[in-house]
């Protein structure tokens, strides 16, 4: 998960919304080996974005090209980028990953966070150690994996902090790297 989420980091033009980078994961993960894609309007409504406004951005990254949609009934799109053939594990294994990243993500589930914390919530639970629920990395590879400005990172984090998601943070002032725990049950 942490790999796609830093491809995308790399793929995407850094002004592309959170709402866009959440589309784009799923996107990157529900892919078939034709890179098409299929999202169900089912989905489209638990990531809680504006779709049409996301494919729109996606489109004009030249990362995917709407075939048809977003409709009631959903959207199709072919993504653009060969990369994702090479990097993507087996489609079960993908799929598996959507939908635990659909999950982390949830609104409801962490409190209807806008979708940049909903976005940085399923970075940090992916780079986290799932028996501890531990993390590190750099404050800049977060900032730059999760689409952040370095004005908003400090508010990101004490969101999701007062929302329940992280128990705690903090940066090491020597070497700049981000700790976190999750919060129980996360």
């Amino acid at each position: 998960m942490s790999e796609i989420l830093s491809y995308l980091a790399a793929a995407l033009p850094a002004d592309v919304s959170a709402g866009a980078r959440l589309l784009a994961l799923q996107c990157a993960l529900r892919m078939n080996a034709y890179m098409h894609v299929e999202l169900r309007a089912g989905l489209l409504c638990s990531l809680r974005i504006d779709a049409e406004g996301a494919c729109h951005e996606l489109e004009r990254a030249q990362w995917l090209s709407v075939v048809n949609g977003p409709k009631t009934a959903g959207v199709a799109a072919e993504l653009r980028d060969a990369t994702l053939l090479a990097q993507s594990p087996a489609r079960p294994d993908r799929r598996r990953a959507a939908d635990w990243a659909l999950r982390i993500g949830c609104p409801a589930r962490i409190g209807g966070l806008e979708p940049q914390q909903r976005l940085s919530a399923v970075y940090l639970a992916a780079r986290s150690d799932p028996s501890s629920g531990e993390g590190l990395s750099e404050w800049d590879r977060i900032i730059r994996d999760c689409g952040l400005r370095d004005q908003g990172f400090h508010g990101v984090l004490s969101r999701l902090t007062a929302n329940g998601v992280l128990e705690g943070w903090r940066i090491c002032p020597d070497s700049g790297d981000v700790h976190w725990t999750l919060a129980p049950g996360r």
